[in-house]
């Protein structure tokens, strides 16, 4: 399938309803509202093809930028193409479910996300943490250095109430997934999670919600999900 054959089919796929969804989170034209489970018979079709998500990507268009991500070849993506993927996320849903998700499934997913938390862009920040939310929450724990989930937790405990909004949330859910997934900092976590206390982000600008990682993690430890995995990163 090339990339108006794409085009056309994501486009017949899209939903008013989707849109207006989308649209309430951040998204804006051009996109054509298309849910995330529609595109499975067409990812299965086309598999990996990452000349083709690089196109898909270039538009502009949120359901193809996203389609991008399922479809992406992340063993041939570079450190470049992933900046310049994270150039064009304008929004959370961008950065952090579709560029932060393909980056996970690298070698130099940890070596990018370092980047992007220290460079006090918004969105860079936000896809760095949850990128190793995704990692965390798929890797065994021998993947990760100890001392180093030490000082990240160090670093949100003391700097999450003062980072950019979708930042916030990107950090509280480290806490939450170091302390469901990463057993050997569990105790750690739980404390961090303590001390931080509940977070308040802006929804919008008359609008501002609670997050508490306390909360969710005790919701996750009584389900049972204490060293809880993934057996994949993407849809």
């Amino acid at each position: 399938m090339d990339l108006n054959t794409v085009m056309q089919e994501l486009e017949a796929l899209g939903k008013e309803r989707t849109k207006k969804m989308y649209m309430s989170n951040g998204a804006h034209e051009p996109l054509f509202g298309v849910a995330t489970g529609a595109m499975k018979p067409m990812s299965r079709l086309i598999k990996r093809n990452q000349p083709l998500a690089d196109q898909l990507y270039d538009t502009g268009n949120y359901d193809a930028m996203y389609f991008a991500g399922v479809i992406a070849d992340p063993g041939v993506m570079t450190e470049a193409d992933f900046e310049r993927w994270m150039d064009g996320a304008y929004f959370y849903m961008l950065s952090d479910y579709v560029v932060a998700v393909t980056l996970a499934e690298t070698d130099i997913a940890q070596e990018v996300a370092d980047k992007w938390i220290a460079s006090g862009e918004e969105l860079r920040m936000s896809a760095g943490w949850s990128c190793y939310c995704w990692l965390l929450g798929s890797r065994p724990d021998s993947e990760f250095s100890e001392s180093k989930m030490a000082d990240m937790l160090k670093v949100v405990g003391n700097t999450i109430h003062d980072s950019p909004e979708r930042t916030k949330y990107a950090m509280n859910n480290f806490i939450y997934t170091v302390a469901t997934s990463y057993t050997p900092l569990h105790e750690r976590a739980v404390e961090t999670a303590q001390e931080v206390g509940p977070v308040e982000v802006q929804k919008d600008k008359k609008k501002s919600k609670l997050l508490n990682a306390t909360e969710n993690i005790q919701k996750a430890l009584d389900r049972g999900q204490l060293g809880f995995k993934r057996n994949y990163v993407r849809c």
